[in-house]
């Protein structure tokens, strides 16, 4: 008995000695390996009397199991330990104040300046958000905005195919495709735009592969071209901040819309750059028109009674004008002095509580 006694000072004792994960299992091979201290005190008990058997056995049973939880116990503490000084030697302070001024020296992109004052004045005239998946179908992207077969935009000169033609997936060329979606759900009257990026096979100073465009929707009943005029004039005099804007509707073509135009606003080109509002010139600044029927009827709808208007514009254009940067393709150069010179504070971004 008294080497039971013995053996659980010198077990606690040991335990609380172990000062890395190798001694922890040298310990365990010195209690209950082959020839462990306990072990032979187990293998003994069939030498005793029944009655001191149970009893001593008990005890070491109760010295296995005080053994094994201290021994897991001072394991967890040292593995605690040796990741704890890891720690200190490879992570990274948090708390750590910023560089100064660095939230002052950072900049927005000019893209996304202009698409959060785009959402903002569109959504606070009444449309709602909407996205749309940038990879599309035949249908979405041409079939139901009733582009013919053999619309030039259909050409793979034109349009980056995923895959063969016949695959019938496409990098989508406008953002019109999300018109789709949401006339197909049905629920009307229907007033959303929708921002976003299109891909389309071009490229030079006005031209890019990737570039961002708006869609507006909007489809009730008795909405006609003169709501369409009143809703774009509006728009443009807000993002421009100039109230002296003279619009000129075009008449044009576009599959989707009858009748269609394009939209100019006055202005004045100098050797200084683009004076919006001012002088005798035009420029052209977006594409618009009236929802056409076989739009409608593409997506099952059948209500005559119903009507709408659409248009759309390239983003990257009216920052252009607007901040008067004359490359399209410096967008995305990835130039700090361009972001530098062009870029927006944090502090002047749009307000976005609306949304």
């Amino acid at each position: 008995m008294n080497r039971i006694n013995q053996l659980t000072h010198s077990v606690v004792d040991d335990i609380d000695n172990c000062s890395d994960l190798k001694s922890i299992e040298n310990l365990r091979i010195k209690y209950f390996g082959k020839n462990g201290l306990i072990t032979s005190e187990l293998k003994s008990l069939s030498s005793l009397e029944k009655n001191e058997k149970i009893e001593i056995g008990q005890k070491l049973n109760s010295l296995k199991n005080t053994f094994f939880e201290k021994l897991e116990k001072k394991k967890k503490s040292i593995e605690a330990a040796v990741i704890n000084e890891k720690l200190k030697d490879e992570s990274l302070d948090i708390s750590l104040p910023p560089r100064e001024n660095s939230l002052y020296n950072s900049k927005i992109h000019p893209i996304t300046h202009t698409i959060n004052e785009i959402v903002s004045i569109l959504g606070a005239m009444g449309l709602t958000y909407e996205e749309g998946p940038d990879i599309e179908d035949d249908f979405h992207n041409f079939t139901a905005l009733n582009i013919p077969e053999n619309h030039p935009a259909r050409q793979m000169h034109d349009t980056f195919y995923l895959g063969k033609k016949s695959n019938d997936l496409v990098l989508r060329t406008h953002t019109s495709p999300v018109q789709i979606r949401a006339l197909k759900k049905k629920k009307f009257p229907l007033k959303i735009f929708a921002p976003g990026r299109t891909y389309r096979c071009d490229s030079d100073l006005t031209h890019t592969p990737m570039f961002h465009q708006v869609e507006g929707l909007v489809v009730d009943k008795d909405i006609t071209f003169a709501n369409l005029k009143w809703f774009l004039e509006k728009f443009c005099k807000i993002f421009f901040g100039n109230e002296n804007l003279e619009f000129r509707f075009r008449p044009s073509y576009f599959p989707f819309t009858e009748p269609s135009a394009e939209v100019d606003i006055n202005c004045k080109i100098s050797s200084k750059g683009i004076k919006l509002g001012d002088g005798d010139q035009w420029l052209e600044i977006l594409g618009c028109g009236m929802v056409h029927p076989n739009v409608f009827k593409k997506v099952g709808i059948e209500k005559k009674e119903l009507t709408g208007f659409a248009f759309g514009v390239g983003i990257e254009r009216l920052a252009m004008l607007k901040y008067g940067m004359p490359d399209l393709r410096d967008f995305y150069d990835g130039d700090l002095r361009w972001l530098n010179h062009y870029g927006f504070s944090f502090f002047d971004n749009s307000d976005l509580s609306w949304k």
